[in-house]
């Protein structure tokens, strides 16, 4: 009986095993091969006659007397000036960030602590405001933004995605501080504590898987967004998403498709180091999140 047992057992897991190695091989095979095709010419990665055109770079050795190349990396980086697209998405995600998570967290906690029936009210209301398509807001601040002469900068997508974001952050965090025991804040309180450095000293320190969780979340929605960022920046403040949108050009304009690959490479790999260096903390928070206190 237990040699059926076990190797029902070896059975699944050999099954569990080749089903996440196929899904690793079909997640990561286009990122695998956009970087290598970054390395090539157009007519290489592109090429009708023979897709293996892009494994042996038949094109790329005749065009530049090599089978790897980095004129897209250069094009991109030097002559459209991509470093500057990469300064203002930084700009964006990280006061996007940092103003979702501050009113994130006050207002999460403020809600998870209170016992009076509006906190359930305003979640439904946040709610709703982040069902909406992204579109409603954005139509709502463009009256506002020609007034003041905003519009096109910076600020007005770290505006709208903090509008954006700002439900999704106060449920997020609402759902951990609900996982945290009172009794936290109510010993610190006995202890002397105000409620404020109970805030600080006592549930924060509990609290920073959660917050990290949530504020990945938040990056990438602010990194990736590229709705928002098209229609309310203007061309010198454009963030990546849109600027890799414009090596494409357009039915008017032609644009070089070699610079969007290896703008494409660019933008996505930060994403592997961010998510590897902070696994530990989302798969922390995530659990935390999923298990009630």
């Amino acid at each position: 009986m237990s040699s059926v047992a076990n190797r029902s057992s070896r059975s699944v897991v050999i099954f569990s095993s080749a089903f996440v190695l196929l899904w690793v091989v079909i997640a990561s095979f286009p990122f695998l091969w956009t970087l290598w095709g970054s390395f090539k010419v157009q007519g290489d990665f592109f090429s009708k006659a023979d897709w293996r055109n892009a494994l042996w770079g038949t094109r790329t050795l005749l065009e530049t007397g090599g089978t790897f190349t980095g004129a897209g990396y250069e094009g991109a980086w030097i002559q459209e000036e991509f470093w500057r697209a990469t300064i203002n998405t930084m700009i964006v995600v990280f006061f996007t960030v940092i103003i979702s998570l501050t009113f994130g967290t006050l207002g999460g906690y403020a809600l998870a602590r209170s016992g009076h029936k509006y906190a359930f009210w305003l979640l439904m209301i946040a709610l709703v405001f982040r069902a909406m398509p992204h579109i409603t807001l954005v139509s709502g601040y463009l009256l506002p933004f020609f007034e003041w002469n905003l519009w096109g900068k910076l600020p007005t997508a770290i505006i709208v995605l903090v509008a954006i974001n700002q439900p999704f952050t106060l449920w997020m965090l609402h759902s951990f501080f609900l996982n945290i025991p009172k009794d936290l804040d109510e010993s610190a309180r006995v202890d002397g504590c105000t409620q404020i450095q109970a805030f600080r000293h006592v549930i924060m320190p509990v609290m920073w898987p959660g917050v990290i969780t949530t504020g990945l979340f938040s990056f990438l929605l602010a990194y990736n967004d590229f709705a928002v960022t098209s229609m309310l920046l203007s061309e010198d403040n454009r963030t990546m998403v849109p600027a890799i949108a414009g090596f494409l050009g357009s039915t008017l304009e032609e644009g070089n498709v070699m610079f969007a690959v290896a703008a494409v490479v660019s933008a996505t790999a930060p994403l592997f180091v961010l998510v590897l260096f902070f696994q530990r903390q989302i798969v922390s928070g995530l659990t935390a999140g999923a298990v009630k206190g």
